[in-house]
């Protein structure tokens, strides 16, 4: 079984956290992390979009289709 997983947060604690594990983890086939700034990490399985403003999520509507699974890591605001 092989999911896709996106993370909101992965430069804070938390999140990078949440993203190193499913990086390393042998069931998860792609990670999509959306963040307010670069996480300057590169990982084959990676994929990043930098977004400033996580409350409209409308031009990152085509890039979602085929996630399974979503970890919110960011604090509000």
């Amino acid at each position: 079984m092989s999911i896709n997983v996106i993370i909101t947060g992965a430069t804070g604690m938390v999140g990078e956290g949440v993203l190193l594990e499913c990086l390393d983890h042998p069931d998860v086939a792609q990670v999509l992390v959306v963040n307010r700034k670069p996480g300057g990490r590169t990982h084959p399985k990676l994929r990043e979009i930098v977004q400033a403003d996580l409350f409209d999520w409308s031009p990152l509507e085509p890039q979602l289709n085929g996630i399974d699974a979503c970890s919110a890591c960011r604090r509000p605001g």
